[in-house]
């Protein structure tokens, strides 16, 4: 199955999710959803709902509860690409002016926290404790990966382990929730629920790392941003980090002092340099092992179409265009 067949496979089910979304995003004030679509309708592949439709089959579960909480996934998603915007000054999201850009900062932050709300609400509506657990143990989590890496910010001497936190704080959470939601609504052992857990988590940090790498390498039309962002952020990701392990004192130095500077000649040598001690085939190689470790996972779930579409979406996060 190739990731074409998975979104074709789950098709109807992504339409009844992308309903309850328009049905849930209406608001009186107009700003709320002019804001919000202008970020959902710019081209997102609903890559969090797709793994809670899929574990959900895995499960055995194919109800109606699927479609808001799928919604949920997004609306918590899309609050933290609002904020993160705003942290980061961002310019550009998706190939588009970013929110912030148009809208202002102020009303990116409201609306992102618009969309927290509703996504509570939704769970609230929903009625099971143990996912609305989930989900307030993962949003919680998600802010202080967000702080960390405030904090970390232009660090040279941050380390692998601390990368790999904010990543799994940050990224992997909700993306390891998504699945986890689907397992709990197949009504599954826990041992099996945990094994979603498990594989959303791993999927998460493979696909964070691969994004990372992307700010490197990738064409800036298909990645919907402008290469070597973070680096202007001040956000050291694993290519670089990697890189500064293994170099020389002075081509250390002249990291340290392009992180501070931020001009594009400085950035520049910085990703040269990144290219001479293959930072980047060290993170793809992490990211492979992260989507080995994920499909170990669900060795105890039998084979199925939604198994081949989980290992498929697997396989699509490492194979995306560098």
């Amino acid at each position: 199955m190739q990731i074409q067949d998975v979104f074709r496979y789950f098709g109807n089910d992504l339409k009844r999710v992308e309903e309850h979304m328009e049905m849930h995003l209406r608001s009186e004030v107009l700003l709320i959803p002019e804001i919000i679509h202008h970020l959902i309708d710019s081209g997102g592949k609903r890559f969090r709902p797709l793994l809670l439709l899929a574990t959900s089959e895995l499960c055995g579960y194919r109800g109606e509860r699927r479609y808001p909480l799928s919604a949920v996934i997004e609306f918590i998603h899309t609050a933290t690409l609002l904020h993160d915007d705003v942290i980061d000054h961002a310019e550009t999201r998706r190939g588009k002016a970013s929110a912030n850009r148009v809208w202002g900062n102020a009303a990116s932050v409201l609306v992102g926290d618009f969309l927290y709300s509703k996504a509570f609400k939704l769970m609230i509506d929903d009625g099971n404790l143990a996912i609305l657990k989930l989900i307030s143990t993962t949003t919680n989590t998600m802010s202080e990966g967000e702080v960390f890496q405030l904090m970390k910010a232009g660090d040279v001497n941050i380390t692998e382990k601390e990368y790999l936190s904010i990543v799994e704080k940050k990224t992997s959470i909700l993306i390891s929730a998504a699945c986890a939601i689907g397992a709990i609504l197949g009504n599954t052992a826990d041992s099996r629920i945990e094994a979603a857990t498990r594989f959303g988590m791993r999927l998460g940090t493979a696909f964070q790392i691969t994004d990372d790498t992307l700010d490197y390498v990738a064409k800036e039309e298909e990645f919907g941003k402008a290469i070597g962002q973070d680096l202007r952020e001040g956000k050291l990701t694993l290519p670089l980090i990697r890189t500064i392990k293994k170099c020389s004192p002075e081509d250390r130095s002249l990291i340290q002092s392009g992180i501070a500077q931020k001009d594009e000649e400085a950035i520049a040598g910085i990703m040269a340099l990144i290219h001479r001690y293959d930072g980047i085939p060290y993170a793809l190689a992490k990211a492979k092992s992260c989507i080995d470790e994920a499909k170990g996972f669900l060795a105890p779930f039998a084979d199925s179409e939604a198994k081949a579409a989980l290992f498929s979406i697997a396989d699509y996060i490492i194979a995306r265009r560098l």
